[in-house]
């Protein structure tokens, strides 16, 4: 089997767990979901501050649905070429982490606004693993072939 599909539908997987972590259990602490912001809590204090929250949680689950969607096309209908080109942009948007994401995770962090500690490195290792693996098989992919 093709090493990009393969990682493809692990990423695939994985994001879509954490899709169904935010649309039916977002104050869950496993995966992405929110409940490692302390905010959090403090948002369903307010009505309007959490319904705000609310959404963009809802938000950033449908925009993942999408980007799986699009995947799952992919994985099944393209070619070669295809594959190559949307394993590098998997690589771009993924690395897009740390130019904002990253910066503002790993503040909160340091200024005790998530639990468990050190969760910013988690992610952080997570996602670097998940550039290295899509990488790694990018490579392994262009060799292979003839």
């Amino acid at each position: 089997m093709n090493i990009l599909i393969v990682l493809i539908s692990v990423f695939i997987l994985l994001e879509g767990l954490n899709v169904a972590l935010l649309y039916f259990h977002p104050s869950s602490t496993s995966g992405n979901a929110m409940g490692a912001f302390n905010a959090l809590e403090k948002a369903k204090k307010d009505p309007e501050i959490y319904a705000l929250v609310k959404y963009l949680i809802n938000w950033v689950a449908g925009t993942k649905l999408i980007f799986i969607g699009l995947l799952v096309v992919i994985i099944f209908t393209a070619e070669n070429n295809t594959l190559v080109f949307a394993v590098i942009a998997l690589i771009i948007s993924i690395s897009t982490f740390y130019w904002r994401l990253y910066p503002a995770i790993k503040s909160m962090d340091k200024d005790n606004q998530i639990n468990p500690k050190g969760y910013s490195k988690t992610l952080a290792i997570m996602i670097t693993v998940f550039i290295l693996a899509f990488i790694t098989g990018l490579v392994i992919h262009l060799l292979s072939k003839p």
